[in-house]
């Protein structure tokens, strides 16, 4: 028997050979969902008056917060490390957390973290080391970070003059649009946001960026989907907003014009949520 004069070739799944991998970008794989907080047992809370008569003003506070008040605080300054420590494992803590750098060696810092309940803040402020203020603080955000992100404002930086430094091409054209937006964007106005992501932005770039926008005092953790970092310039109502996934490779990087980023402010259902969760859980220490 003679050989096929042609070559026999296989054909179908797995007949070929696969040269190349298709390498998708890993993306988040976790979401942060409410829990109930571990709530102490009946004999942790006897006696403790002053925990219980702070957590009724604060979900009075939040009723009219979420009735269309502004913001509004609980002082905490009375309650003793008993009180304190019941508060603190009632309110639980949530996925947002922000840091207020202190200017200067004798500043303030401020300390916030977000309860489970979205929209009820714990605000711990601190002066070289010691607690000078602490607050149960209910609404969208607390307005430490605002006020200090208007402080933080400097004059503009004069545009550059002469030749870029190697690599950087596009950073020039982006402030100046930057700069547009912030003088014309005012309160109650839509976000403006320049995704870099999506832009020919080299390393050089988003370094020349960042040294022109500068960094201010105010850093914003969300831990909602993902990660996100959002840290305030010294621009007027300019963040930089950078997204992470669940292995810390950067997904979205971003530079928003607004008074305080949404991804880090309770919305409205959440606070309505949150008043009916605090309302619940309070009745069960109440009873307890």
């Amino acid at each position: 028997m003679k050989d096929f004069p042609i070559p026999v070739r296989s054909i179908g799944p797995g007949s070929q050979v696969e040269d190349e991998v298709l390498d998708y970008m890993p993306m988040p794989q976790g979401m942060e969902t409410f829990r109930a907080p571990l709530l102490p047992e009946p004999e942790q809370l006897a006696g403790r008056e002053r925990a219980h008569a702070a957590l009724r003003e604060a979900l009075a506070q939040l009723e009219a917060v979420c009735q269309g008040a502004g913001t509004r605080q609980v002082d905490l300054a009375g309650l003793d490390a008993a009180d304190l420590a019941l508060v603190n494992q009632v309110l639980g803590e949530g996925e947002v957390s922000a840091v207020v750098h202190p200017a200067g060696e004798a500043g303030l810092a401020v300390q916030v973290q977000e309860a489970v309940f979205a929209g009820v803040w714990r605000v711990v402020t601190t002066a070289q080391g010691r607690v000078v203020a602490d607050a149960i603080e209910l609404g969208a955000i607390p307005e430490v970070l605002k006020q200090v992100a208007r402080q933080d404002v400097q004059p503009v930086v004069p545009r550059w003059q002469g030749a870029l430094p190697p690599n950087v091409q596009n950073a020039p054209a982006l402030l100046a649009e930057i700069e547009d937006q912030w003088r014309v964007w005012r309160p109650g106005q839509a976000a403006h946001v320049v995704n870099l992501t999506l832009l020919p932005m080299s390393v050089e770039d988003i370094g020349f960026l960042d040294h022109h926008l500068g960094t201010g005092r105010v850093l914003i953790l969300s831990r909602g989907y993902g990660n996100c970092r959002i840290t305030n310039t010294l621009r007027p109502h300019t963040w930089r907003v950078v997204y992470y996934n669940s292995q810390d490779v950067v997904i979205l990087n971003t530079v928003e014009i607004s008074e305080l980023p949404e991804v880090a402010q309770a919305a409205a259902e959440d606070l309505e949520d949150s008043l009916e969760r605090l309302k619940e859980v309070l009745a069960w220490v109440e009873q307890a």
